[in-house]
């Protein structure tokens, strides 16, 4: 399987303390109808770390109904224990999604060889296609591209989410790692960047919010119209910094809530979102015709 385009990584709506089914069937057709190329389901923008086992066996079972093959779904199925990776991605296989996004291991911090030990035993266990995700500001250990090198060679593994903050890392794996394997950005404000040098597409926390527009900006600059894509760039940059202004998805769910598609509030210990980031916010919405 070859990953390629915007992939949303939505939020997951509460009522209370319960998950909102009616606010996520809305949102995931809004996804849809916005072209989006698939969702990931129950990642850090779906804030896996508070679910339950049983509640991220739900949202994964019930995202595969609800889209109902119009687009690809891939769950977040990672964790700090090999055990528990295993099992939510074997969970994943039997539900029917599409592939697995799977987190560096958090605060155990193992080293290179770690990893690797690590996203072999999942990708062994299973068949469905296995995306690494590497995000070291919030698990605390940073996945080298020689890494990520040595585990696209399995043949299940067949991209990596790229959000280490070091566009370089991405040059090193697109430079060396075969044409199949696909590097997507996981930070929107570096989707350009990453396309650019021949990335294969963007997990993206704005598209909940503007996926067409997120289409837009990868379309061009794959198809090397980087002034286009530059323009719908820069469109976008005040909404890439507005939902990062505090810890996703604090800020994104309280756009999909004044946009009117719906979130409830995040679960503690993140809470709503500040004063503070309520006027920037608002001001990258109004900018874009969204409220």
């Amino acid at each position: 399987m070859h990953l390629e385009g915007v992939f949303t990584a939505h939020a997951t709506p509460f009522d209370g303390d319960e998950i909102d089914h009616a606010a996520l069937e809305r949102l995931l057709d809004f996804l849809i109808d916005g072209g989006v190329d698939g969702v990931v389901t129950a990642g850090c923008t779906g804030e896996a770390a508070t679910l339950s086992h049983d509640e991220h066996r739900e949202i994964v079972e019930v995202a595969v109904n609800l889209v109902d093959g119009r687009t690809r779904v891939v769950a977040g199925t990672g964790s700090n224990s090999t055990r528990e990776a295993v099992e939510l991605t074997g969970h994943a296989e039997t539900a029917g999604a599409d592939a697995a996004m799977l987190i560096t291991p958090y605060y155990n911090r193992p080293p290179q060889r770690g990893l690797v030990k690590h996203f072999t035993a999942v990708a062994e266990a299973v068949s469905i296609p296995i995306v690494l995700y590497n995000v070291p500001s919030r698990t605390g250990v940073n996945m080298e591209p020689e890494t990520v090198l040595r585990l696209a060679e399995l043949d299940n593994v067949v991209a990596v989410k790229e959000a280490s903050g070091d566009v370089s890392q991405a040059a090193r794996i697109l430079e060396e790692a075969s044409d199949d394997f696909s590097v997507l950005s996981g930070d929107d404000s570096e989707a350009l960047a990453t396309a650019a040098l021949g990335g294969s597409g963007v997990v993206s926390v704005a598209g909940n919010l503007v996926p067409g527009k997120m289409r837009e900006l990868f379309s061009a600059a794959s198809r090397g119209d980087l002034k286009e894509a530059r323009e719908v760039h820069r469109r976008l940059s005040p909404l890439f910094r507005a939902l990062f202004l505090e810890t996703n998805p604090i800020p994104v769910k309280r756009a999909l809530n004044l946009v009117g598609l719906g979130a409830g509030e995040p679960r503690p210990p993140l809470t709503p979102l500040s004063r503070d980031a309520e006027g920037p916010l608002r001001e990258s919405l109004r900018e874009l015709d969204l409220i």
